[in-house]
């Protein structure tokens, strides 16, 4: 079970910019039906004529875009768990909580940014020490327990980066 993200904001924005598109061309029509002036001016435009083109090349990849979000999955939201008979995940968001969680209780960090990415956890930690020798494998060791802890189906690989303030 790997749920994704829904793709509700490129839809919502493709249904309004289409109502309008529609409502304008509607406006348009009628007021032209019944021989007023448009509120929007249109000249007449021709195919071969260079506006018409930039807009369709416009439009053409405005459509790939869209296509493009549509079709290719979006980060995943939630970690399959390997338990034998149930649909069991845990977030993505709770997995950051928890692992940072972990490494901030190693012994000289005192902040930590993770990544949880396919297959891996990227860690920033930052410390105030000026010798960071062994720091790396001591927050390796935290994740990794923390990690131990937590059936997932493939656990990710901890990678650490360190940075000392002084």
């Amino acid at each position: 079970m790997i749920r994704r993200p829904r793709r509700s904001v490129p839809a919502t924005l493709t249904a309004i910019v289409l109502l309008a598109v529609c409502v304008a061309t509607a406006t348009w029509t009628v007021q032209k039906l019944i021989g007023r002036t448009p509120y929007v001016p249109l000249p007449n435009p021709h195919w071969n004529d260079l506006s018409v083109a930039i807009a369709g090349g416009v439009l053409a990849v405005l459509g790939l875009v869209m296509l493009m979000a549509a079709v290719l999955p979006g980060k995943p939201m939630v970690v399959p768990l390997t338990e034998d008979e149930s649909d069991a995940g845990a977030s993505t968001r709770s997995l950051r909580t928890t692992l940072q969680a972990a490494a901030d209780s190693v012994d000289g960090v005192t902040a930590t940014k993770l990544k949880v990415r396919r297959g891996k956890v990227i860690a920033k930690v930052r410390t105030n020490r000026t010798n960071t020798d062994g720091l790396d494998d001591a927050v390796r060791a935290a994740l990794d327990q923390r990690l131990s802890q937590i059936p997932l189906v493939a656990p990710p690989s901890p990678r650490i980066r360190t940075r000392s303030a002084r």
